[in-house]
């Protein structure tokens, strides 16, 4: 009886709850409907744009065009504007002296992290650690609202498989499925449970889509591609942040079948609003409606305009061609009102969702951004994250961890550098406050080790490179003493030390939009010095910092181990000192591959077989004559300071008809002497298929924490869907068939099991 009454309970609570919400929902569209009745076709067409705020030396400014667009309901969106007393400012400007007086919402690019940084994206990726990458968004999300924000153009979820493009630094690597899984985590993380809290800001997907296989991989280019590599590569993230709630969609700069992004009815509507169902706003990336002109595709801004509004964009970034010529075109009859305020409508329901029509200063308050503005436990989280995201990529003869009673030779330009630490697109952090990789080891070694420091080398030597990266903000700082003095220097140093740590890569601006290089060695100036290192026969330890791949073939030979720190952020060298000295053991694992060299590119773990795959007794088979056909380090690769040993992986069944399920079961063991994470992985591989499928897919894993000498039964479990794969029309289905199921320490090292799906 009483569980009659709790069911019966639970049953009323349930109703009345969605009685409330779709209350709620009504409200909320009577108040919008009743908006849009009134609003001038000028003041629908101002929500519909987005403009930019501009920060220079002496603070947050705003062009006088575009105050006056505020007071006249001409605009409804400001980007690069943040700080309590700035947002406030224009807010109380949209509020108190328009017509209708709605709200701003204002955007910002928070990237990984606003004031408090985390690891770049990609490097973050690497920590395989779902929890830590919805949290780090939720830190910035609390930061960045904290500051007047309500918006952040992220996360962007192109998977990428070419490291010439900068702009991998920002996205989850290579993968489909992991990346669909970190695009879910980073919108929950910014939006939270309810888009109303004060803590949480809207998300935005981006670039809708497949912007990450540019051609060549140069940023803004071209791509082409098959519709089955769309649907079943590139589309999947997007998705799943749809899926997760995201509140809007940030189109893309390339084409898709000769078609621009922004212009793109079949993926704005077709997909994104009718199949998939999504219910946010569209805004484009920065003037990409007027770049449909170069591309060949619009006859001039006016069309361009007409083109983006029919295909689905609701909002346009900085472009002004809807602010420009909608009326117009509206006039003509070239756009129906009807779309228009389509368009208006899903804008308004954001800011609604937002919470800023029932308090525009919700986010200006000035007690919280003091207190939550890079605080000591966002400081202390970004210190996790960063150690969480390193991946020990050489580790010859245990030189790592240090030892006590060292003296280390700290070399390299980027050992006392702190700009570089915060990475491309740091937001609103400030780098005079992060932690070196000088400061860290101090502070770790006190007692310990002795640290000895000499530059060496300039971060470059190219001057035509330090010149371009400086007209764009890449602060690129010289030493005004020659090579030769710098590496005297360096060497005199380094006779007198036990070992050396060498902190090399790139500088910040080497990565991130509008960053691409055709070649990702380490600058040769580096290399130089690093051979001149090399033969002072001391033991070196390679720290990168970087926003992508590099190629490290005489790298991975010559040095006795490398450290991928990435861009690790406010705590950077707090973190890579700890990692160093072994008070926290590595555990991280690349999402995207190490190529050997350049002419390997596009290369990935997931890719699929050919006619004549490769045979090294056959000369006619797939292959290079001067490179291996693998990647230096695959994915999913990743040392620790421990060692783990993989049992015998088991299936319950050899057999399953569509439908059912199967579990894999193998142990792990710690046979090491220090406790550490394990990241095991699970992939499959459908032999025949009615489309050819890649070698390896990645379907599961599960992150481990191991005592030294202890054990564990790790299990998956999959079901006929995990099996599933895209058919010629775009469908995904589980075919009966035979298939591999891997498991194993990466993409390469795994064992192999036969496994079949009957009907």
């Amino acid at each position: 009886m009483n569980k009659k009454l709790l069911l019966l309970s639970l049953l009323i609570i349930g109703a009345n709850f969605l009685t409330a919400q779709t209350q709620k929902q009504k409200e909320k569209h009577q108040f919008i409907d009743s908006l849009i009745n009134i609003m001038t076709i000028e003041e629908k067409i101002g929500q519909m744009s987005l403009f930019t705020s501009d920060w220079d030396k002496t603070g947050p400014t705003l062009r006088e065009g575009y105050i006056n667009d505020i007071k006249s309901g001409k605009a409804g969106a400001i980007f690069n504007a943040y700080t309590v007393a700035y947002t406030r400012k224009l807010q109380k400007i949209a509020v108190d002296e328009t017509r209708l007086h709605i709200p701003l919402i204002f955007g910002y690019d928070v990237i990984h992290g606003h004031r408090t940084i985390f690891p770049i994206p990609l490097g973050e990726s690497c920590s395989w650690d779902l929890k830590s990458i919805e949290q780090s968004a939720r830190v910035a999300a609390t930061e960045a609202a904290a500051e007047g924000l309500q918006w952040t153009f992220a996360p962007m979820v192109d998977i990428a498989r070419d490291p010439r493009w900068g702009r991998i630094a920002e996205g989850a690597g290579e993968d489909t499925w992991l990346g669909s899984l970190i695009a879910a985590a980073r919108v929950k993380g910014f939006q939270g449970n309810d888009l109303g809290a004060i803590n949480t800001i809207a998300a935005c997907a981006k670039h809708y889509a497949a912007y990450g296989a540019a051609q060549g991989g140069r940023d803004y280019n071209v791509v082409d591609m098959s519709l089955y590599s769309l649907h079943n590569t590139y589309l999947p993230p997007f998705k799943a942040c749809v899926d997760a709630g995201v509140a809007t969609f940030m189109t893309a700069f390339n084409e898709i079948n000769g078609i621009p992004c922004s212009a793109s009815n079949y993926l704005l509507n077709d997909i994104l609003k009718n199949a998939w169902g999504f219910r946010g706003f569209v805004v484009t990336d920065y003037t990409s409606i007027n770049e449909m002109v170069p591309h060949g595709y619009a006859t001039d801004e006016k069309h361009a305009a007409q083109l983006a509004l029919n295909a689905g964009v609701d909002m346009d970034m900085q472009g002004a061609t809807f602010y420009n010529y909608l009326k117009d075109l509206n006039k003509e009859d070239k756009v129906k009102l009807l779309e228009i305020d389509k368009a208006v409508r899903r804008i308004l329901s954001i800011k609604y969702d937002l919470g800023l029509f029932e308090d525009p200063y919700r986010y200006c308050d000035e007690k919280r951004e003091a207190e939550v503005s890079f605080s000591k436990k966002n400081q202390d989280f970004a210190n996790e994250v960063a150690k969480k995201s390193m991946v020990l990529l050489k580790n010859e003869a245990n030189v790592l961890p240090l030892k006590k009673g060292l003296t280390i030779a700290l070399v390299g330009p980027l050992a006392k550098d702190k700009r570089n630490l915060l990475g491309n697109w740091s937001a609103a952090g400030d780098w005079k406050k992060s932690i070196s990789v000088w400061e860290g080891l101090q502070t770790a070694s006190a007692g310990k080790n002795t640290i000895q420091y000499a530059k060496g080398c300039n971060l470059l030597d190219d001057q035509m490179l330090i010149q371009k990266l400086n007209g764009s903000g890449g602060d690129i700082e010289t030493d005004a003493r020659s090579q030769a003095e710098m590496l005297k220097e360096a060497l005199e140093v380094a006779g007198k030390s036990d070992i050396i740590i060498a902190v090399m890569g790139e500088s910040q601006g080497m990565s991130g939009e509008a960053a691409s290089r055709s070649d990702i060695n380490l600058p040769e100036n580096q290399k130089i010095f690093l051979k001149a290192l090399k033969a002072s026969g001391k033991p070196i330890v390679l720290v990168l910092m970087n926003g992508r791949p590099l190629t490290l073939p005489w790298e991975n030979e010559n040095m006795n181990a490398i450290v991928e720190t990435w861009f690790s952020g406010s705590m950077a060298g707090e973190a890579i000192a700890q990692i160093l000295l072994g008070e926290y053991n590595p555990g991280a694992k690349l999402t995207i591959s190490f190529p050997r060299s350049v002419g390997q590119i596009p290369i990935y773990y997931n890719m699929k077989n050919t006619g004549r795959p490769f045979d090294q007794n056959n000369k006619y088979t797939s292959k290079y004559l001067d490179v291996e056909n693998t990647p230096l380090y695959p994915f999913g690769y990743g040392l620790s300071y421990t060692n783990y040993e993989y049992g015998k992986a088991i299936l319950d069944k050899n057999k399953i008809h569509i439908g059912e399920s199967v579990k894999i079961n193998i142990d792990i063991s710690n046979t090491g002497k220090m406790a550490g994470e394990e990241i095991v992985q699970l992939y499959i591989h459908h032999i025949q298929s009615g489309t050819t499928r890649p070698l390896k897919e990645l379907k599961g894993f599960e992150k481990i924490f191991l005592e030294a000498g202890t054990k564990k039964n790790v299990g998956f479990e999959l079901n006929s869907n995990d099996f599933a794969s895209m058919t010629q029309d775009l469908k995904m289905i589980c075919e009966p068939g035979k298939y591999e199921i891997m498991v194993g320490r990466n993409s390469e090292d795994l064992q192999k099991l036969n496994f079949e799906i009957i009907k």
